[in-house]
C-alpha cells in the first residue's frame, strides 16, 4: 500500500503471531465488512534487546522497510523513541510516562507541527488488575490478553484510540479521528503499545 493510500485509512487491526524468540505483529487495513483487509505493514521486535529498535516492513517478506522506531537511550524507564522512514527522516517520536504509568499506563505521541497527543487507559480498574496479574505465581506463562483501550487526545480533541480485544493472544483496533496525524505514526505507537508494555 503506497503512502497515499495509507494516510486515506481510517481503521487498521494489528493482530501479533506466537512465536517462540521475537514478537511479531501483521497490522492490516480493515475491509468495508469490518474484517482483516490487505496486510500494510509487518513488525518484528527481537525480545530482551538492550536497545529498543523495531522495523516495520510493508509485508512478511521484510524486503522493503517502511518506518522504524528506536530508544534514545539504552537503559531509561522513560526513553523517547524516535520514529523515522526508511531514509532516516523523522516522523514524530512517542515515549511512556513512567510515574503516571505506576498506575494507568500513559504515553505521549508527538508530530511535528500537530504538537503532543497524550494516551492513557481509558478503564482504570482494568489497569490495576493487569499488574496485579503479573504478581501471581506462573501467571506470565499463561498464554491471556487482558483487553484494554487506549485513548489519545491532544488537549481535549480526541486524536486516535488503540482498543486491545479480550482473547488468548493480542489483537487491536486501531481507530484514527485526526486526519492530519501520520498513519505511520500511529502505527508505531500501535505495535510499542503491545511490544514495550511490559517495559
Amino acid at each position: 500500500m503506497d503512502l497515499e493510500k495509507l494516510q486515506m485509512q481510517s481503521r487498521f487491526l494489528v493482530r501479533q503471531r506466537v512465536r517462540m524468540m521475537v514478537n511479531q505483529y501483521e497490522v492490516r487495513a480493515e475491509a468495508p465488512d469490518g474484517s482483516e483487509g490487505e496486510m500494510v505493514a509487518f513488525a518484528q521486535q527481537k525480545r530482551l534487546a538492550f536497545k529498543e529498535q523495531v522495523t516495520l516492513y510493508s509485508d512478511d517478506s521484510k524486503s522493503r522497510p517502511i518506518l522504524g522506531f528506536k530508544a534514545r537511550s539504552v537503559i531509561d524507564v522513560g526513553a523517547t523513541y524516535d520514529v523515522t522512514d526508511p531514509g532516516g527522516q523523522p516522523i514524530g517520536n512517542f515515549r511512556k510516562d513512567f510515574a503516571k504509568s505506576l498506575l494507568n499506563s500513559t504515553w505521549h505521541l508527538e508530530q511535528p507541527g500537530l504538537g503532543v497527543a497524550t494516551g492513557s487507559e481509558r478503564n482504570k480498574n482494568v489497569a490495576i488488575l493487569r499488574r496485579v496479574w503479573e504478581f501471581i505465581p506462573f501467571a506470565n506463562n499463561i498464554p491471556f490478553a487482558w483487553p484494554y483501550h487506549f485513548d489519545f487526545y491532544a488537549g481535549e480533541q480526541p486524536v486516535f484510540s488503540v482498543e486491545k480485544k479480550f482473547g488468548l493472544r493480542d489483537r487491536y483496533v486501531v481507530d484514527i479521528k485526526d486526519p492530519n496525524l501520520d498513519r505511520r505514526l500511529v502505527l508505531a505507537q500501535a505495535v510499542a503499545l503491545d511490544a514495550l508494555q511490559s517495559r
